[in-house]
């Protein structure tokens, strides 16, 4: 059997990244230009920034993925590029790049949804195992997904409001910590202590989920507190915080895990790189003998490696798409 590299494209918020996948699970080369340092001037991403510095980057970034695997474009089987979701001048970049390769080079065109991406960057680590219920958090998505077998999609829960990442982010300002605020409000929360009455959100029987409540709750009780001459401790604030939403995420991804008869979970996301969550998923897994699989942290972020070992897998089962593929903000995964 012959291999099959994909290039593969993402720019669906504010990284610009170009990645080269032999056979679905092998990173030949990746490269990803973030924005981090400029958006942090404005604590958190502005759409029309991204979309200029993805224009001004996206070209390079492609020609330093080639270069660095060595090959060129007639080795390449395909081309791969995030559609959906995201930033929509994002994403219309990374579209118009791919589709310009898919017509000069005369290449397959492979539409990738973001979060089977993050799904399938478990591939670059290890083989992922049917039946599994993938946990999938990140800034902008708080999803579980059911796989009975490859790209077999079943999104059972999802976010009513902010996602995990987006709300961790939110925290983090109202901590006065600097953005991106997810790992510090991780490492805040490991100094200090849960004492502090927070809500446990949307604690039902439902896999979805709601996190707008709590944000709301952490900034009321800061206010609150301050009004009152006392002094908010952030640590143990951050603490509090982060115990609800591990909490309840845990809480549900068990349950699914019981429902659905699966002893495979998978987590994916720039959430997943978490410590706090991982030690407690390893901690739950453990005890139900359920085996966890987490992607490397440098796969959990943003990148085209994990769009690329993604598009190996539509590539195989013919899920092509035409010259006139366009972005989409917003499309639930199927």
């Amino acid at each position: 059997m012959n291999d099959v590299y994909i290039l593969a494209i993402e720019s669906s918020c504010d990284e610009t990244s170009c990645s080269i996948v032999k056979n679905g699970c092998e990173d030949i080369s990746t490269v990803v230009l973030s924005q981090i340092d400029i958006h942090k001037l404005y604590g958190g991403v502005v759409p029309e920034i991204a979309s200029r510095m993805h224009i001004e980057v996206i070209t390079k970034v492609i020609e330093e993925a080639l270069f660095k695997s060595a090959l060129t474009m007639s080795d390449i089987d395909a081309i791969a590029v995030t559609y959906a979701p995201g930033l929509l001048g994002s994403l219309l970049v990374g579209v118009t790049a791919a589709k310009t390769l898919a017509y000069v080079y005369n290449k397959p065109l492979i539409p990738v949804h973001h979060i089977a991406g993050h799904i399938y960057a478990n591939n670059l680590v290890e083989t992922m195992e049917f039946p599994l219920i993938a946990l999938v958090v990140s800034g902008g998505h708080t999803e579980l997904v059911y796989m009975k077998s490859d790209y077999d999609f079943k999104v059972i829960g999802s976010t009513l409001d902010d996602a995990v990442g987006e709300v961790y982010d939110k925290v983090a300002r109202v901590l006065a910590l600097p953005y991106p605020g997810g790992p510090k409000v991780d490492a805040l929360a490991r100094l200090g202590e849960d004492t502090y009455a927070l809500p446990l959100p949307l604690d039902d029987s439902s896999y979805n989920f709601s996190f707008s409540g709590l944000k709301s709750a952490v900034i009321n009780l800061k206010h609150k507190e301050e009004q009152r001459g006392n002094e908010i401790i952030k640590e143990n604030l951050a603490a509090s915080f982060q115990n609800r939403v591990i909490e309840i995420i845990t809480k549900k991804t068990m349950h699914a895990l019981k429902e659905y008869h699966c002893q495979n979970l998978i987590v994916a996301g720039g959430v997943a790189a978490n410590r706090e969550l991982r030690e407690k998923l390893k901690e739950l897994c453990l005890k139900e003998r359920v085996t966890l699989k987490i992607p490397d942290l440098k796969y959990c972020t943003d990148n085209a490696t994990m769009i690329g070992a993604a598009g190996y897998y539509a590539y195989k089962m013919g899920y092509h798409a035409d010259l006139d593929l366009n972005a989409k903000a917003n499309e639930v995964l199927k």
